[in-house]
């Protein structure tokens, strides 16, 4: 940790003074220098061919703990007092956050608290208390489990760590709009996804100073559009009653019921637009990075490339920035999320096939598929709930393909050989 003493905590923001200003963001790069890796920001051709515009990817899942959350907490914790630092900190998250809490907590020997609720995953605690905090579990959600963090804070004298609402969590969030633009400093839009809206407003707040003409997008998923709904309703295009969704969503990072009360006005002011994704859009963005950028990125890290294959008319022939903002997603969630995804673009195809119910039909059937290059992964039989004549049955197989083309190669080559066949599912 370096030796030089932090600069004053920023004023509270008044309706002239925003909470967070560009010299705070400079101050937070000071703190943080040799603290968090300078991610790279690359550009990626292929994603670039595949989206119509010119896709720079910064990989903030590269750091220590796999998120960006690293630069906000470290930055928060960096500035405490001794007296603060004496006592310790304490905060509430079932995530990236806490990661980055423990992480830098931890760098400089403070004690640290993280409440989460009970239905936590196992590797999330684990990952934490691997980091040096001290993990409570308490509470059926996550309101019940906030209430808990206010509690022990008062009595212990802990020192909250707000994950997004701090103009020093900001700050130090701010510090990505530096790297990106010193090292792309022709970009025309950042794209950038909105939860409680720490890293927008961070970014937007150098943006503005590095690069006054650039766009600046936010992204939320459709289950939790709140900042989307503030923002459009403050601009006067949004009518009343058009509230977000809610449920459960692969976007758990950017699933936030409200924005701050100091990162919403910085998002009105300074941010260009608010688009929104669905679970879909996210999913394929996930496994798009993994295939093509060899990459594993949780489901609020890909809301920005999302946005831009959802909305590709907002960027055609642009260059655009991207954050992957974090790639802790539950192994179990990303096979899940790449299995449906091989399904739709039928590259793992299930097809129902009708035969006679005789010795040597099962065998032809997979001759004729093998011949095809079909990779069987699945057999099942169908006789009493198949909707077929006596001495028939449906045989449904599951194959791994070359995509739609080869799909379609197999069933001409199955009716070919007397077998009525189709495809199932999406």
């Amino acid at each position: 940790m370096r030796n030089d003493r932090p600069s004053p905590l920023p004023r509270v923001a008044t309706a002239a003074e925003p909470a967070v200003t560009f010299d705070d963001i400079v101050a937070a790069r000071r703190r943080l220098a040799g603290q968090i890796a300078d991610t790279p920001f690359l550009h990626s051709r292929t994603l670039s061919a595949i989206c119509g515009c010119e896709l720079w990817l910064k990989f903030e899942n590269l750091q220590y703990t796999a998120s960006f959350k690293e630069r906000g907490a470290g930055n928060r914790i960096a500035a405490l007092s001794e007296a603060e630092r004496a006592a310790g900190v304490i905060a509430v998250s079932a995530g990236n956050h806490a990661q980055g809490v423990a992480h830098a907590a931890g760098k400089l020997g403070i004690r640290a608290v993280i409440v989460m609720p009970r239905f936590t995953p196992a590797v999330k605690v684990e990952n934490t208390r691997r980091l040096g905090a001290e993990v409570v579990l308490s509470g059926d959600s996550f309101d019940e489990a906030r209430e808990l963090m206010q509690r022990m804070a008062v009595e212990q004298g802990l020192t909250i760590i707000h994950p997004y609402d701090d103009p020093l969590i900001i700050a130090g969030q701010g510090t990505l709009g530096l790297e990106m633009l010193e090292a792309q400093p022709n970009l025309d839009a950042l794209v950038l996804a909105i939860g409680g809206g720490g890293m927008i407003a961070g970014i937007a707040t150098a943006a503005r100073r590095l690069a006054p003409k650039l766009a600046i997008v936010g992204v939320q998923t459709r289950l939790f559009a709140a900042a989307w709904q503030q923002f459009h309703r403050a601009r006067g295009d949004l009518p009343d009653g058009d509230d977000p969704q809610g449920g459960p969503t692969i976007a758990e990072g950017i699933a936030v019921e409200s924005p701050g009360a100091h990162t919403m006005p910085v998002i009105i002011r300074d941010v260009d637009d608010v688009l929104l994704v669905g679970e879909a859009d996210i999913e394929k963005a996930i496994v798009m990075l993994l295939e093509v950028e060899k990459t594993v990125v949780e489901g609020a890290g890909a809301a920005g490339l999302a946005a831009v294959l959802a909305h590709p008319r907002h960027f055609a022939g642009k260059r655009v920035g991207l954050v992957l903002s974090g790639g802790n997603i539950d192994p179990l969630m990303l096979s899940d999320i790449v299995q449906r995804s091989l399904a739709r673009s039928h590259r793992l195809a299930r097809l129902a096939i009708g035969a006679r119910d005789i010795p040597g039909s099962l065998a032809r059937i997979a001759t004729i598929l093998g011949d095809q290059g079909a990779n069987i992964e699945e057999v099942t039989h169908q006789r009493a709930f198949a909707d077929l004549p006596v001495r028939y049955t449906r045989i449904e197989v599951v194959v791994s393909t070359r995509g739609d083309a080869h799909v379609r190669e197999i069933i001409a080559a199955l009716d070919a050989a007397g077998f009525t066949s189709r495809l199932v599912g999406p």
